[in-house]
């Protein structure tokens, strides 16, 4: 992949993203109070949102945990064959789970996991997302907490990549390869 040749178009600022994330952090804490609560990142993308998250969820109880699933490899299309490479350590048993994922698209990666955690009867399961692409939504799943809303457009930065490239943008863009147009 050529990145010199990619064109970025800012889609939420960092000062946007920080604020999102402040207000996410409030509607978890009225969400749950001060109830334990355990929190899971879905790894790689998440892990910025995730760490800025953590820090805004008041809660004393609050275990922080890991888990890594992909369903698009190298390619810009979500597949439905999802790899669960990396499991979580905590047990969930009774307690009030909050998946954290970067975006929410087909919902099918997402439903999997949501499936495969409620088997452990936590006491609830509910999920963050930064991007919520609940247009292109074909599973059946509800985003509890939604930074942002976005209809279309493969999106890179803040954690967020493409072929393992662009996580380290500070903002969230709109990737597009000249020879490729929109994703």
């Amino acid at each position: 992949m050529d990145e010199s040749a990619a064109i970025l178009t800012p889609v939420f600022t960092a000062g946007q993203i920080a604020r999102r994330v402040a207000e996410l952090g409030s509607e978890i804490n009225a969400a749950y109070g001060q109830e334990p609560l355990l929190a899971i990142c879905v790894l790689k993308g998440a892990f910025m949102f995730f760490s800025d998250l953590a820090r805004h969820i008041e809660n004393p109880g609050l275990e922080l945990d890991f888990v890594r699933l992909a369903s698009y490899g190298m390619n810009s299309k979500s597949s439905k064959h999802i790899i669960f490479s990396k499991d979580i350590e905590l047990d969930i048993l009774g307690k009030n789970v909050l998946i954290v994922e970067d975006i929410v698209d087909s919902g099918h990666t997402m439903k999997f996991l949501i499936d495969q955690l409620g088997a452990r009867k936590p006491k609830s399961v509910a999920v963050a997302a930064l991007v919520d692409k609940k247009e292109r939504r074909e599973a059946d799943l509800e985003v509890a907490f939604a930074g942002f809303c976005l209809p279309a457009g493969f999106i890179v930065g803040y954690g967020m990549d493409y072929a393992e490239h662009f996580r380290n943008l500070p903002e969230i863009c709109e990737l597009q390869m000249p020879s490729e147009g929109h994703f």
